[in-house]
């Protein structure tokens, strides 16, 4: 338990920024209508599964249409 609350300094900003890029990515999603590759379910899908990370990284890579 003592190990855990030695990390929870650097925890706590890193689950703060993974919400937040993760609430920006589904609002991204849910607010557009053409993607590069794949479509709106599908975007969805992989940001919320992979949502450490992984899944908005791969939205604003692989399927954000560039305007």
């Amino acid at each position: 338990m003592d190990k855990l609350l030695e990390f929870l300094p650097f925890l706590i900003p890193l689950v703060i920024a993974e919400l937040a890029l993760l609430a920006y990515t589904l609002n991204h999603i849910l607010t557009h209508k053409t993607y590069k590759r794949g479509n709106r379910t599908l975007w969805l899908v992989v940001a919320i599964v992979g949502m450490e990370f992984i899944g908005p990284i791969l939205y604003f890579t692989l399927g954000k249409e560039d305007v």
